[in-house]
């Protein structure tokens, strides 16, 4: 008998945003006059690049550690994650006094492996290419341990968590008076969507949801058009890091396919693109992944579905300094 998939409704949401209360940021909503004027919208950008550990992550992550009881406490966590899930919970850990392992990539952006360790977190290293996956080192680690995995997407306290965003992004819209015609967020295993989506469509039906993912990571879309999860190959790498998950979740994916209206792909140039345009028009530093929405607003990939407000969630500020330069000067 297939076992049940877990589900994530508005009130496990709602009570995910008592549990984060004063512990994560409530990021502003902002709106740019320049952006508006070259898109002949009104857009409002989620600005998570602002949040602690400088993405969305951490929402997710505190209130699934913050559940955790006593001696599942004691034992510890261990996570698998390209960096801003591996921060999140190292951050959360260490606010709550649990022990944590991160498994990540060793071609992980040193900013991210940098403030990973820095949060008190034992990093360990793999290789995306060859050898064990992570999700095989993390089972492994969890066992000898006896630690609780926290995956970065596929669990309804993760879920729950960042759909939060979509609490406060509407609260702020409201009191800016606007009216969301179109919520955009990008894609990996589709936790934030998914999230964003149950919050948005609970509260303001009429508002279509549109994910973004890479072009070459297009595992969302495939999923959604053959109407089953699909686990793709990818070729090559995304300079979207974070957005490289080749398959969508298992709870995430009934969501986004009952509530998600398009999914925009996006090509690492138009990711640059929309990354030097924050910085140099908006001012704001910008992951790469954390700019897909962006980047499919600019290139013309989101469909307004004949309205004129649109929200987009900046996921994510953990750029590598180099990489970061080298987009900026046009290089990349």
């Amino acid at each position: 008998m297939n076992a049940v998939v877990p589900t994530v409704g508005l009130a496990d949401i709602e009570a995910a945003a008592e549990r984060i209360r004063g512990h994560a940021v409530e990021t502003p909503l902002i709106e740019s006059p320049a952006l508006n004027d070259r898109t002949g919208l009104r857009v409002l950008l989620k600005c998570e690049t602002l949040q602690r550990v400088g993405a969305f992550k951490f929402r997710g992550a505190y209130n699934r550690l913050v559940q955790l009881n006593d001696d599942e406490r004691t034992r510890g966590v261990v996570a698998f994650s390209s960096g801003n899930h591996a921060q999140g919970v190292a951050l959360a850990a260490k606010l709550l006094g649990i022990p944590a392992v991160i498994v990540m990539p060793d071609d992980a952006p040193s900013v991210k492996v940098e403030a990973t360790k820095g949060y008190g977190a034992d990093v360990r290293f793999y290789n995306r290419l060859s050898g064990k996956t992570r999700e095989e080192i993390a089972a492994e680690i969890a066992q000898e341990r006896g630690a609780v995995v926290v995956p970065a997407f596929d669990d309804p306290h993760i879920v729950a968590g960042q759909g939060t965003v979509g609490l406060e992004m509407l609260r702020q819209a409201h009191a800016l008076g606007a009216t969301l015609d179109v919520a955009v967020a990008p894609i990996s295993g589709g936790g934030l969507l998914s999230g964003l989506a149950t919050t948005v469509k609970a509260h303001s039906p009429q508002t279509a949801i549109v994910g973004v993912e890479p072009a070459q990571f297009s595992d969302t879309l495939q999923s959604l058009q053959k109407g089953e999860r699909v686990t793709i190959k990818p070729t090559g790498r995304s300079y979207c890091d974070a957005l490289e998950s080749p398959f969508p979740g298992e709870i995430t994916f009934p969501i986004m396919r009952r509530l998600v209206a398009d999914v925009a792909l996006v090509t690492d140039a138009e990711v640059a693109d929309a990354m030097r345009y924050a910085f140099s028009t908006l001012k704001l530093v910008v992951e790469p992944g954390g700019a897909a929405g962006l980047a499919a607003l600019l290139a013309g990939k989101v469909s307004t579905f004949g309205g004129t407000t649109v929200a987009i969630v900046l996921s994510g500020g953990n750029v590598d300094p180099e990489f970061f330069g080298r987009v900026i000067r046009g290089e990349a």
